[in-house]
C-alpha cells in the first residue's frame, strides 16, 4: 500500500517553508530616480509627500455660474453677469454683490464667490439669470486641499506603483519617482527531453512549457529576466549554470531535476556548488521544492511538471519575490464558497486545487474542481478562475460543504 500524504517523511509545512525562505531574504537596498511615465508596478523607495495641495485653490464642479451665497438664495433670484472665468483663465476682479459670472468646470472661483449653479438651473435674460431653484451657500464647489492637503502622505514606501498612482503624482507635479532597483532572476530549465517549442520533436521528447510560465508570472511582477535556456541533465554543465547565474541574479528559479530520479542532477550539483536549507515541502501539487543558496544567490528549485511549478511560485516564490523587491505585505483575499460537487483529498499536505468558481442568484459562490488535478494537466489552471484552498488535514468534502477559495 502507498503511503498516504500524513506518513510521507521530511515533508515542511508550507508555512514553516515560508517562514524559512523569508528570514534568508534581505529586501534590495539600491534605488533609482525614474520619470513617472516608466513607474507602472514599480516599488517606492521612500514615502511620498505632498510640496502643494489638491485642488491649489477652491474652483468650480460645474459649467454654470457662480455667486455669493451668505445662506441660501430662493428660487427666482436674479443676478448681474459681471464676466467669466474660464478653467486656465481666472477672473481677477471681485465679483459685487448681486452680481455672478460664467464659470466653466475646474475654473477658480473668483474673490467675492462662494456657490456656483449649474447652467442647466438658471434663465438666461440679457445680462442676467434668474435661478431656477433655491441653493445653498457652496453647492458644486471643489474646495481647495479636498483631495491632498498640503505635506500630506500620499503613497508609503514599498507601494507598487499603479495607473492610479502615477496621476496622483502628476497631480502634486512631481515628474519623477525613487524606486528601489528591479530583481534580477534568473531562470533555468533542466531535462534531456526537453525541446524548445517550434523544434521537432523526436520520441520520448516534450515541449518546455514552465519557462514559458515563469515569465509571465515575472513580467507582471516587473523584474529583470535573465534566461538560460534548456540545460541538459550533465551535472557539471548545470553546476556551470548555477555559478555563472549565481553572479548575476538575485534569485535563481530552476525548473525540474529536484526530486527523487536517477537524471535528477539539480539537487545534488547544488549541494556541491551552493546549499541546500530544505527539501520537499507539505503541498500539493509542488512537494518536491528546493531552497536554498548559489553563493549570494537565493535559490528555488521548481518541480518539472508544469501545474507543480506554477503552483509553488505562485505560492512560495512570490512571497519570496515581494520582500526582496522591498513590496509591502500583500495579504492574499479568499471568499467563503459552498461545493458544488464533492472534493478529494488526502490529509498531510495543503492542498490548491484548480476551480471553477460561479455565483447564484442571490451573489452566493459556488465552487468545483475544474476536471483532473493532476501536476501535469496545465489545462487544470488555465482554464479554471480560482483555487480551492485545502488546509493540511483537511480530508474529503462532499456536496454542500462550505471551502475557501481564492480568485485568480
Amino acid at each position: 500500500m502507498k503511503n498516504s500524504d500524513s506518513t510521507m517523511p521530511n515533508l515542511m509545512p508550507i508555512e514553516n517553508a515560508l517562514d524559512k525562505m523569508l528570514q534568508q531574504c534581505d529586501t534590495l537596498v539600491e534605488q533609482e530616480t525614474i520619470s513617472i511615465i516608466d513607474a507602472l508596478n514599480r516599488i517606492t523607495a521612500e514615502a511620498i509627500f505632498a510640496k502643494l495641495q489638491v485642488p491649489p485653490k477652491n474652483n468650480s464642479a460645474m459649467d454654470g455660474f457662480a455667486f455669493q451665497v451668505d445662506h441660501e438664495l430662493p428660487q427666482g433670484t436674479t443676478l448681474t453677469i459681471q464676466g467669466q472665468a474660464l478653467a486656465g483663465q481666472p477672473f481677477d476682479d471681485e465679483v459685487k454683490a448681486g452680481h455672478c459670472i460664467r464659470i466653466t468646470t475646474g475654473a477658480i472661483l473668483p474673490a467675492g464667490t462662494n456657490t456656483v449653479m449649474m447652467q442647466e438651473n438658471v434663465a438666461i435674460h440679457e445680462n442676467n439669470i434668474v435661478l431656477n431653484q433655491a441653493t445653498k451657500a457652496g453647492n458644486s464647489v471643489r474646495l481647495a486641499g479636498e483631495d491632498i492637503q498640503l505635506g500630506q502622505q500620499v503613497i508609503a514606501a514599498g507601494e507598487k506603483l499603479t495607473p492610479a498612482h502615477m496621476a496622483l503624482l502628476a497631480s502634486i507635479g512631481e515628474p519623477s519617482v525613487t524606486v528601489l532597483r528591479k530583481p534580477r532572476v534568473a531562470i533555468i530549465a533542466t531535462g534531456d527531453e526537453l525541446v524548445v517549442p517550434g523544434d521537432k520533436l523526436k520520441n520520448g521528447q516534450i515541449y518546455e512549457s514552465n519557462r514559458f510560465a515563469l515569465q509571465g508570472l515575472l513580467q507582471q511582477m516587473n523584474v529583470d529576466i535573465i534566461h538560460y535556456g534548456i540545460i541538459e541533465d550533465d551535472p557539471d554543465k548545470i553546476a556551470d549554470v548555477l555559478l555563472d547565474a549565481s553572479r548575476k541574479a538575485d534569485l535563481i528559479l530552476s525548473c525540474g531535476g529536484v526530486s527523487v530520479g536517477d537524471a535528477d542532477y539539480v539537487k545534488q550539483v547544488l549541494e556541491k556548488v551552493g546549499r541546500i536549507d530544505f527539501w520537499k515541502v507539505a503541498i500539493k501539487p509542488g512537494k518536491p521544492f528546493a531552497f536554498g543558496m548559489v553563493n549570494d544567490a537565493i535559490f528555488c528549485g521548481l518541480p518539472g511538471n508544469p501545474v507543480s511549478s506554477y503552483v509553488t511560485f505562485e505560492k512560495l516564490v512570490t512571497p519570496l519575490l515581494h520582500k526582496l523587491m522591498g513590496r509591502k505585505s500583500v495579504n492574499q483575499f479568499t471568499i467563503n464558497a459552498t461545493c458544488a460537487a464533492p472534493i478529494f483529498k488526502r490529509a498531510g499536505r495543503a492542498d490548491f486545487q484548480r476551480g471553477i468558481a460561479y455565483q447564484d442568484e442571490h451573489g452566493e459562490y459556488w465552487v468545483k474542481p475544474n476536471g483532473s488535478q493532476g501536476s501535469g494537466i496545465m489545462s487544470s489552471i488555465a482554464s479554471a478562475n480560482c483555487y480551492i484552498l485545502l488546509e493540511k488535514e483537511q480530508t474529503n468534502l462532499p456536496t454542500g460543504a462550505k471551502i475557501k477559495i481564492e480568485l485568480f
